[in-house]
């Protein structure tokens, strides 16, 4: 007798690939009910905060529950968006801001004159000087009242100074300040300074740092940078244009400038800081005046 064979019978698998595009829409429906969420928030700043994360999120690549990442490009976006970070006035009415303008100029001009009585009183008008604009005061440091030729070293006297300005600045610390260094043209040549860039940046640090061991100053509102040869404020062409040249300027930014002049006035600063330099100095006269940095 025949054996009848039975037919196996295999269970047929579900096909589950559509569980991929079903789990990123559970993914994207949660994040859109996160935002309305947010939205219908008071708290209008979480939401700003929440909106950067995502937009950087989804721009970059990054993702989402990184978080440590996403915060991190979020306050440098915030940072780099809102220049003036310690002051919210976009709610600002204009007497509100004019009042502020005004407290802002009063405090600016007590200042210059407290820095210009200095000056005055201790027969320090070669070496310093005071310019009060649109956008900022100026002190503008002589680097010979400084530093010795070719050093970024502050001279042990002129510690004097930089602990002078510092104390005049604990009145006015929620201030910016920029402390930057300037040379002139001649290239550096000595062994401890490669250019002119490192020679000037150096020379803001070590100022700077000097003013900053007063404690009642806050750190986090200064800030440094080395111009060298670039931003001239005389010609290179004579030893007098190149003394002018190499300087250590304090600057104390305002923080309720006035848009249309600060542009006016960086226009014009601009203009003088590209006018041409000097031409190149001969062999002899720059191995000469190298040593007068």
């Amino acid at each position: 007798m025949s054996k009848k064979h039975k037919k196996e019978h295999h269970e047929e698998h579900a096909d589950e690939t559509w569980l991929i595009p079903y789990a990123d829409l559970l993914t994207l429906l949660l994040a859109l009910f996160i935002v309305l969420y947010a939205m219908s928030s008071t708290d209008s700043k979480k939401f700003q905060d929440m909106s950067k994360a995502f937009n950087i999120a989804f721009s970059s690549g990054i993702g989402v529950l990184e978080q440590s990442s996403v915060i991190s490009q979020a306050n440098q976006f915030e940072s780099t968006q809102d220049p003036k970070r310690h002051e919210d006035t976009k709610d600002m009415s204009e007497e509100e801001r004019q009042a502020l303008q005004q407290k802002e100029q009063q405090d600016l001009e007590k200042l210059k004159q407290q820095v210009d009585k200095y000056i005055q009183s201790n027969g320090l008008t070669t070496q310093l000087d005071t310019k009060l604009n649109q956008s900022q005061l100026t002190i503008t440091i002589s680097d010979s009242s400084l530093f010795a030729p070719g050093s970024a070293k502050v001279k042990p006297e002129s510690r004097k100074l930089a602990i002078e300005i510092s104390n005049m600045l604990t009145k006015y610390s929620d201030y910016e300040v920029v402390v930057s260094g300037h040379t002139d043209n001649v290239p550096i040549n000595n062994d401890e300074f490669e250019s002119n860039w490192e020679l000037s940046s150096m020379r803001a640090i070590r100022f700077m740092n000097i003013v900053l061991e007063n404690k009642q100053l806050n750190p986090r509102n200064f800030s440094n940078i080395g111009y060298g040869e670039y931003r001239p404020i005389a010609s290179n062409d004579t030893a007098d244009g190149r003394s002018k040249n190499r300087r250590v300027e304090v600057s104390i930014i305002r923080k309720y400038a006035d848009a249309a002049k600060s542009v006016s006035v960086s226009t014009a600063s601009t203009a003088d800081a590209k006018t041409p330099a000097a031409g190149a100095a001969t062999k002899s006269g720059t191995t000469a005046n190298a040593a007068t940095k």
